[in-house]
C-alpha cells in the first residue's frame, strides 16, 4: 500500500484511532514550531490493540478493499491527509469531530485509509476487530483540487484552500535548498514541471514472463562476462539479471584480464557494469577506458570480441560511458574528435531518480519485441549527458534508428518537444537520448539501470498494469540476449 490517494472523486476516507482518544502533543512537530517541548508524549499502551489493527489491515489488503494508507504518527491527522492529497494530486472534503489543535496535530498511533464508495465491508471488518474509526469524508475529482475541512458538529469551516498552493508551500523549503545544491535553472524547471504533474503513464507492448525453470537449471548455458573495475558497484544486480534469464554469468575483473587468468574468447556476452570506476576522478570511466586502450594486449582482445559475429555487449551507466570512450557505439571506427561521449549533467550534480523511458524502434537485439513500451527505471549518474562533438553524427544516429531508449515526461513526450524537461530528462541529453546501439544491434550502451528493475519489487513506483504482470518488463531484455545466443550458435 502506498500513501497517495488513488481514486480522486470516487473514494472515501476513514481514520482509525489507535490511541484510545488521547491527543498528546509532547515532542510533536507542532510543539517544535512554537519552540516548546510539551508535557506528555504519545505512547502505545495497548499492544494487543495494535495487533488487532494490523490483522484487520492485512485482511482488508488481501481482499483488495484498501486503495491507500498512511499512519498519523509524523505530523498528525491533518498532515497525513494533506500528504496523501499532495501525492495523489487531488483534493478532499472532510468533516471531523476534532475541535482543537491537539486533535489535528497529535502524533499518536493511528491510520488513515482510502477505500471505495462501497465500503460497508471495510467498516464491518473494523467493527469485527473492535477498532474505533471515524468516517471523515471523500476525495475530490481531479478537476477540483480543493481542500475543505469542517467541524462535523458546528459545520464551521476550519480550512478551505487550493491543494496545489498548499503543496507549493510544503515544498518551498526543499526547493530553496535545491537551488543551492544544483544548477538553479534546473531547480526552477523542476518546480514548474511538477506543479501540475500527473504521474508516469506506463505502457508495456508485450507480455512479460518469468524464465521457465528448465532453462535456468539446464547445464549448458551461454556464458556472459560481468566485467567490473575498481569502484564498480552494479555487478551483483547484473549477475542476478542474467542468471534469471538463463545465462551462466562470470564475475570478471580487469585484473583478471590484465594478468591473463581469463580472456574474452570463451564468452558470448560482455557486460560493463555501473559504478564509479577509479571513483570517477578522471571523469566518466576515462580511467577504465585508458586501462584498455593503452594496453596493446587488452585493446586487441576487446576489438576482437567486438568484431566477432556471435557476441553481444551491454554497457550500463559507467559501462555506457566506457563503451562510448572505446568507440563501440554508435558505430566502430570514429575518430576520437568525433566520438560521442558522456559529460556532466546539466544539473551539475549526481542524479539518482526513478525516471521514465520509452523504447524506440532499433536493431538492438536486447530490446527485440519491446518497441513502444514506456517503463520506469532507475538512473544514478553524475555524467550522463550525451555530447556529440559533431552534431551531424547525432542526426545520422537518429535517422538510422540507433537510439533505442529516450527519457520522456508524464505525457509521453520526448525532450526537445517540450520547453522544459527537468527532472524528466535528469541529465540534459539532447532529445532525451539515453542509449545508443551499433548498426547490427549486437552492442548496446544505456545510461539507466535495467538490472535494478528486472524484478517487480525493485520498482520504486508502479501502476496497476505493472502490478498485474507476471514479471518485470525489464527481464525481457536479458531473456532476449539469451534467445539471440541460442539462435546464433
Amino acid at each position: 500500500m502506498t500513501p497517495d490517494f488513488k481514486q480522486p472523486g470516487s473514494s472515501r476516507i476513514i481514520f482509525i484511532d489507535l490511541a484510545n482518544g488521547k491527543k498528546r502533543l509532547g515532542g510533536s512537530a507542532l510543539a517544535q514550531c512554537y519552540g516548546q517541548l510539551g508535557n506528555e508524549c504519545p505512547d502505545l499502551e495497548d499492544s494487543e490493540f495494535l495487533k488487532r489493527a494490523f490483522m484487520a489491515i492485512q485482511e482488508l489488503i488481501d481482499k483488495g478493499l484498501i486503495l491507500a494508507g498512511h499512519d498519523v504518527s509524523d505530523g498528525g491527522l491533518i498532515v497525513t491527509l494533506l500528504e496523501m492529497a499532495f501525492a495523489g494530486n487531488c483534493g478532499f472534503s472532510i468533516s471531523s469531530k476534532a475541535k482543537t489543535l491537539a486533535g489535528w496535530f497529535a502524533e499518536e498511533a493511528g491510520l488513515v485509509i482510502e477505500c471505495s464508495w462501497e465500503f460497508e465491508e471495510v467498516t464491518n471488518t473494523l467493527r469485527g476487530y473492535g477498532l474505533p474509526f471515524e468516517y471523515l469524508g471523500f476525495t475530490m475529482p481531479m478537476s477540483t483540487k480543493n481542500i475543505s475541512i469542517k467541524n462535523i458538529d458546528t459545520e464551521e469551516t476550519l480550512l478551505e484552500a487550493d491543494m496545489q498552493k498548499l503543496r507549493q508551500w510544503w515544498e518551498e523549503t526543499s526547493y530553496q535548498i535545491e537551488r543551492l545544491q544544483v544548477n538553479p535553472d534546473c531547480a526552477d524547471e523542476e518546480k514548474q514541471n511538477i506543479f501540475e504533474r500527473t504521474g508516469p503513464q506506463y505502457h508495456v507492448s508485450f507480455e512479460p514472463q518469468t524464465t521457465p525453470g528448465y532453462i535456468i537449471e539446464v547445464g549448458s548455458k551461454p556464458e556472459v562476462a560481468i566485467l567490473r573495475e575498481e569502484g564498480s558497484n552494479g555487478d551483483r544486480e547484473m549477475t542476478s539479471a542474467f542468471y534469471q534469464a538463463g545465462f551462466k554469468p562470470w564475475d570478471i575483473t580487469m585484473t583478471d584480464l590484465l594478468s591473463g587468468r581469463v580472456t574474452l574468447e570463451r564468452f558470448r556476452g560482455l557486460v560493463a557494469v555501473g559504478g564509479f570506476s577509479y571513483a570517477d576522478v578522471p571523469e566518466s570511466a576515462k580511467g577504465w577506458a585508458a586501462t584498455i586502450r593503452f594496453n596493446e594486449k587488452l585493446n586487441k582482445m576487446f576489438a576482437d570480441f567486438y568484431k566477432r559475429p556471435d557476441t553481444f555487449s551491454l554497457g550500463v551507466c559507467n559501462g555506457c560511458q566506457l563503451f562510448a570512450l572505446l568507440g563501440w557505439v554508435p558505430w566502430y571506427g570514429l575518430s576520437d574528435e568525433r566520438q560521442p561521449r558522456f559529460i556532466q549533467n546539466t544539473s551539475n550534480r549526481f542524479e539518482s531518480r526513478w525516471s521514465t523511458v520509452k523504447i524506440l524502434e532499433s536493431p538492438a537485439i536486447m530490446l527485440k519485441g519491446m518497441t513502444g513500451s514506456v517503463l520506469g527505471v532507475w538512473v544514478a549518474h553524475g555524467e550522463g549527458r550525451l555530447y556529440f562533438p559533431d552534431p551531424t553524427l547525432m542526426d545520422e544516429a537518429i535517422v538510422n534508428k540507433l537510439v533505442p531508449v529516450v527519457f520522456i515526461n508524464d505525457e509521453g513526450k520526448v525532450d526537445g518537444m517540450i520547453p522544459e524537461s527537468y527532472p524528466f530528462n535528469p541529465n540534459g541529453s539532447p532529445f532525451g537520448i539515453t542509449g545508443l546501439c551499433s548498426p547490427d544491434g549486437r552492442h548496446f550502451a544505456m545510461m539507466p539501470h535495467p538490472e535494478r528493475a528486472f524484478l517487480k519489487w525493485q520498482w520504486a513506483w508502479m501502476s496497476g498494469q505493472i502490478q498485474e504482470l507476471e514479471a518485470s518488463p525489464w527481464l525481457r531484455m536479458f531473456q532476449n540476449a539469451r534467445e539471440w545466443c541460442e539462435q546464433t550458435e
